[in-house]
């Protein structure tokens, strides 16, 4: 005798069973702050001047055996930038650069990941930055895994430039003998070491209540 529906169940524990393996396939990490750093590089008349963001919230998922499956998601506060020069960073922080009381963050969210060679992806998502969203593709490097115990750690680099006018900053000064003080192309560099997210300890069994003696 045929049970109504009962194909239709066995179908949707098999669709939840799958679920479950490829969501036990991937492994999330978080930027370890402590050993990763978010900085550029800008040209300043006949040279270039380094700067670097010091906070920053960076989460990765990784699928070891289909990258495809990965992403990664990355939040930086722009107030955070730091040139090493105070003037010059309260300048880069006013509304002739970053405005950063109107914009504060700088967003970077992945759209497609692809491998391009040995331990190489390119990494397409979406950059916000000062009020405009462009759609990159970043080349990045996985410089690999390590297993310390009681932790794992994953590594990845990344450099790539982008155009501050593309996203409406266009600040600089004209020299009278020709040229401009800044150039328009910035250089980013990210180097990533993080920290894989591991599930919370088990609390301990709490030990059973013991029963008091009966009296007879």
């Amino acid at each position: 005798m045929r049970i109504p529906g009962k194909s239709a169940a066995l179908a949707f524990a098999a669709a939840l069973s799958i679920a479950g393996i490829a969501a036990a396939a991937t492994e999330a990490f978080v930027f370890d702050k402590a050993h990763s750093q978010v900085g550029f590089q800008i040209r300043h008349f006949l040279t270039k001047v380094e700067g670097r963001f010091r906070d920053y919230d960076g989460h990765i998922v990784i699928d070891r055996q289909n990258p495809a499956n990965s992403r990664v998601d990355v939040t930086i506060q722009a107030a955070s930038i730091d040139t090493g020069n105070e003037k010059r960073d309260a300048d880069l922080k006013s509304a002739n650069f970053f405005e950063v009381d109107k914009y504060p963050t700088i967003t970077f969210k992945s759209t497609k990941v692809i491998p391009s060679g040995k331990d190489l992806y390119a990494v397409t998502g979406d950059l916000t930055m000062h009020g405009v969203t462009k759609t990159l593709i970043v080349p990045v490097r996985h410089t690999g895994f390590i297993n310390l115990g009681k932790m794992e750690k994953a590594g990845f680099e990344l450099t790539f430039p982008i155009n501050r006018k593309d996203y409406g900053i266009t600040w600089n000064r004209t020299l009278d003998a020709g040229g401009a003080m800044l150039g328009d192309d910035v250089q980013i560099t990210v180097l990533v070491e993080a920290n894989k997210e591991m599930p919370p300890a088990a609390a301990p069994a709490l030990p059973e209540p013991t029963k008091a003696p009966v009296s007879r």
